[in-house]
């Protein structure tokens, strides 16, 4: 027992002592001073670092160079000059010619007041506003002696629920005393109740027998889909009550997809706005179409809005009030 203890103290002693032997060769190969192929190769390689450092720096310099020379000779200000027509060049084409280059398009249709009219359309009619100024009345009657006769002519009476037009009373009476078909029309407002605009317009329009039916003319955009419809039909039957006709709505081929496709609003006579096209791809029944906001009329400076209605003379006839 005492041999073994004697000989475990002397492994102890000896594997503790081998590590000290180890960290005494490393202490002593650091302090080894650099051999002279050592010191060749440490010389060599701070020389390509300083080589490498100095090519780089000089690239940058050169690259500096090269851009001051490019700014100042001019270049760069004609390739901004360049990109900025091109933008210019694209935001006019985009918002002043792309939606309006049918007006440009050859014409292998009718011709007239400075458009190409629909093809196979007897009755032509226009709308107007304070917009179009004095109108001179008995030029636009005139042109029942041209291939195209204008026959009907809607007028802006009212908007909201306190607007009245003020070239309405002039244009709808002198229509009349030009013997032109007339309808009156009113610009219904979603944020105002509907009501009030209802028995607003009723105490501006006195329709008469031979007048077309009065008008709902629907563009803005509500704020609730549903709200709108149902204050709409509100609308309708208020103005129905009254003249004993079912009033037309007016309103464009996109809204009235986007907002009016309740099977309500399609027992009421459609005037739908869709311009610049060669044929009106509605599916569905419809009375009155504007087909463009261009027309240059006798009797009218401004432009003009032109339609067409969806049948013959004698079919508008028995379509005005009774």
């Amino acid at each position: 027992m005492a041999n073994n203890k004697s000989t475990v103290r002397t492994t102890t002693i000896r594997m503790t002592e081998k590590p000290k032997a180890k960290t005494n060769a490393k202490a002593s190969r650091r302090g080894k001073p650099m051999t002279d192929r050592e010191k060749r190769k440490a010389a060599e390689a701070k020389a390509k670092a300083r080589e490498a450092a100095a090519r780089k720096a000089k690239r940058r310099k050169a690259r500096a160079r090269m851009w001051v020379r490019f700014r100042n000779s001019g270049i760069m200000h004609w390739i901004f000059t360049a990109i900025g027509a091109v933008a210019i060049l694209a935001f006019f084409y985009y918002f002043f010619i792309r939606p309006y280059s049918y007006r440009w398009k050859p014409c292998y249709g009718y011709k007239g007041y400075g458009v190409c009219l629909p093809v196979n359309f007897k009755v032509h009619g226009i709308d107007v506003s304070h917009h179009q100024g004095i109108i001179n009345w008995e030029a636009v009657k005139a042109t029942e002696k041209q291939k195209y006769p204008i026959r009907f002519a809607f007028m802006k009476a009212t908007e909201g629920g306190d607007y009245k037009d003020r070239r309405f009373a002039e244009n709808f009476s002198q229509a009349r005393e030009m013997g032109l078909i007339r309808g009156a029309y009113h610009f219904y407002n979603p944020n105002s109740e509907p009501i009030r605009q209802a028995d607003f317009f009723i105490s501006q329009v006195k329709l008469e027998r031979g007048d077309l039916p009065p008008v709902l003319d629907i563009e803005r955009k509500p704020r609730n889909k549903a709200q709108l419809q149902a204050d709409l039909i509100k609308f309708l039957h208020r103005l129905e009550q009254h003249y004993g006709v079912k009033p037309i709505i007016y309103t464009s081929y996109k809204y009235k997809s986007r907002y009016l496709d309740s099977p309500e609003f399609s027992a009421y006579p459609l005037w739908i706005a869709h311009y610049y096209v060669d044929t009106l791809s509605y599916e569905g029944a419809w009375q009155f179409w504007q087909h463009t906001d261009y027309g240059t009329v006798p009797g009218i400076e401004d432009n003009v809005d032109l339609n067409v209605f969806n049948g013959t003379l004698d079919e508008l006839q028995r379509f005005l009030l009774k």
